[in-house]
């Protein structure tokens, strides 16, 4: 626009089809010349172009004494003018491709970016954001880079989960199965000079150091462990591993996550890995319901021992100190015995006979005395029918619910008395018949 401005101007016009091309607009200029006859006259042309380029410069216009402009004599005072035309148009156009070539240097840069500046190809320095200049090609050339977005690289897939690599999910681990594994690394750049400098690729080289950290990680643990209760801690060893391999290489990367998208088995062999996961999750549930048991069960069985040992240990007491206290007995009445046998003798036969009767279920009826009136004791008999049966009855119980079989075997602890005073009772019987017997 510029140009074609300055040429509206002059007064110049360089159409083919206009019909003034190459006349003059004298008569003479081209007298004795048909119209599309010959070549344009272009030195005519150029004297014309220098007459206006001077008069637009405020120069005068030369005089021509012989009015003619193709004489020989005046070919030699147009020439200082034409030298001079020249010179202001060259100048005039220098000035302006200067102007253009300076303003070449200017750069906007944006907010959240980082301009970087290079002197022959080097880095010389870098900008902010808002307006800068540099110097212009070839000296000095600029580059932005964007330091405040979150970039992102995929390995595994592409755009979708669907869309898979195998070449980079597929990997093994220490208990040497095929894991699939895709996931995502966020990232943000913290040196742009070292970004655009150290890397020849920056993204791929990201993602191959991504690749590289996860197969490591990976390769140190077991297949249960990745697939379920070991997900976020691979993906934490995996950022810090890769945070540490940048910065070794100098990228200017600062990693913000790594997310694990899909950790599954390898496609082919997914059917009967399902299998072999319920498998185990059967087998984790029976040993739960037998645990259950155990816990139901053990606490039982311990308890009923402890009851046991205790009921035995209060029988073996009961045992020792009615034994000590009978022959702490023994010993008073064979004190007494010594003083006055017969007194004695008759004394304890009463006593024995006392016991005797008191726990016997018969009827004692004196038939000597000849007489018809009976004295039947129907309440000591009718309460002895129902402790009797009140016993037979917590006996079966017992022996019911009991689970060991050592139990059904034990004496109820309230008939253990009984047992040792019935015995004590015959023992006593025996003894005062004997002595009777003497007498």
């Amino acid at each position: 626009m510029r140009v074609s401005s300055l040429m509206k101007r002059l007064g110049l016009k360089l159409s083919l089809n206009d019909p003034r091309w190459g006349k003059d607009n004298k008569p003479q200029a081209n007298e004795g010349k048909k119209p599309g006859e010959g070549p344009p006259d272009m030195e005519q042309l150029w004297r014309d172009f220098n007459q206006r380029l001077n008069g637009l410069f405020g120069q005068k216009r030369p005089n021509n004494n012989n009015g003619d402009n193709n004489g020989g004599g005046d070919g030699g005072g147009n020439r200082p003018d034409m030298s001079g035309g020249v010179r202001a148009t060259a100048g005039a156009i220098g000035a302006v491709v200067a102007l253009i070539w300076l303003a070449s240097g200017s750069f906007i840069v944006q907010e959240g970016q980082t301009g970087v500046v290079y002197t022959f190809g080097k880095v010389s320095h870098t900008t902010g954001s808002g307006f800068n200049w540099r110097w212009p090609y070839p000296f000095q050339s600029d580059e932005t880079v964007k330091v405040s977005q979150m970039r992102m690289v995929e390995i595994g897939y592409r755009g979708n989960i669907k869309n898979k690599q195998t070449r980079e999910s597929l990997m093994l681990t220490d208990d040497e199965n095929i894991i699939d594994i895709q996931f995502a690394v966020q990232f943000k750049l913290k040196d742009p000079v070292a970004w655009l400098m150290n890397n020849r690729d920056e993204e791929d080289t990201v993602r191959q150091v991504a690749e590289t950290s996860i197969r490591e990680i990976v390769g140190k643990n077991k297949m249960d462990f990745v697939l379920y209760e070991g997900r976020d801690k691979v993906a934490f060893e995996t950022q810090q591993l890769m945070q540490q391999i940048l910065d070794r290489y100098a990228s200017g990367v600062l990693i913000s996550s790594v997310t694990l998208q899909a950790v599954q088995p390898p496609e082919q062999v997914q059917v009967a890995f399902d299998d072999a996961v319920k498998a185990g999750q059967d087998r984790e549930r029976q040993k739960n319901e037998g645990q259950a048991y155990a816990n139901d069960v053990i606490p039982k069985a311990r308890g009923t021992a402890s009851r046991l040992m205790q009921e035995a240990e209060g029988y073996r007491s009961m045992v020792v100190e009615n034994a000590t206290g009978n022959a702490s007995r023994f010993k008073q009445v064979l004190v007494e015995y010594q003083k006055a046998p017969a007194v004695t003798r008759d004394r304890m036969y009463l006593e024995t006979m006392q016991q005797i009767f008191s726990s016997a279920s018969k009827v004692m009826v004196d038939a000597k005395s000849g007489s018809n009136l009976l004295y039947l004791p129907l309440d000591k008999l009718i309460a002895q029918a129902a402790a009797t049966d009140a016993q037979a009855a917590a006996a079966r119980a017992a022996q019911a619910q009991s689970s060991l079989p050592s139990s059904s075997t034990t004496l109820p602890s309230e008939l253990m008395p009984s047992v040792e005073v019935n015995r004590t009772r015959d023992s006593r019987s025996r003894e005062s018949l004997r002595d009777r017997e003497s007498r």
